[in-house]
C-alpha cells in the first residue's frame, strides 16, 4: 500500500472516530473506537475494524451491527467533512486485539504470581 493511501486511511480513521463519537445511537457503545481502516486502491471500499470495550459480547456485536446499519450516513458524513469525490462503502468488523491483549496479560500475570509463591 502506498504512503498516499496510508495517509488517507489515517485521515478517514480520525474522521470516523469523530463521527462515531458524535452519533446519538443508543445501540453503539460509548467505548467504541476505530482501530484500523483499510482502503482499497480504487477507494470504493473501506474495511473498518472497531474495538468495543465491553464485557458483554452482545453489546459489542450490537455496536458493530448498528455501525453497519448506519454506514450510508457515515459515508455521507465522511464525504462532507473530508471533501472527497469517491465515497467508499464502509464495512465495520469487530477488532478483538485489545481483548486478546488483556487475556494474554492476565495469563502472564498469573504465571508471574505463581513463580513468586
Amino acid at each position: 500500500m502506498s504512503v498516499r493511501y496510508e495517509r488517507l486511511g489515517e485521515e478517514v480513521k480520525k474522521t470516523l472516530s469523530e463521527i462515531i463519537r458524535e452519533m446519538r445511537d443508543p445501540r453503539i457503545s460509548e467505548m467504541t473506537t476505530v482501530a484500523h481502516v483499510e482502503l482499497t486502491n480504487d477507494l470504493k471500499f473501506a474495511k473498518v475494524r472497531v474495538s468495543v470495550y465491553d464485557k458483554d459480547n452482545e453489546v459489542r456485536k450490537a455496536s458493530v451491527a448498528a455501525l453497519n446499519g448506519a454506514s450510508g450516513f457515515i459515508a455521507r458524513e465522511v464525504g462532507r467533512r473530508m471533501d472527497i469525490r469517491a465515497l467508499p462503502k464502509f464495512t465495520f468488523t469487530l477488532d478483538e486485539s485489545i481483548e486478546y491483549s488483556v487475556y494474554i496479560s492476565k495469563i502472564i500475570d498469573s504465571i508471574h504470581n505463581n513463580e513468586k509463591k
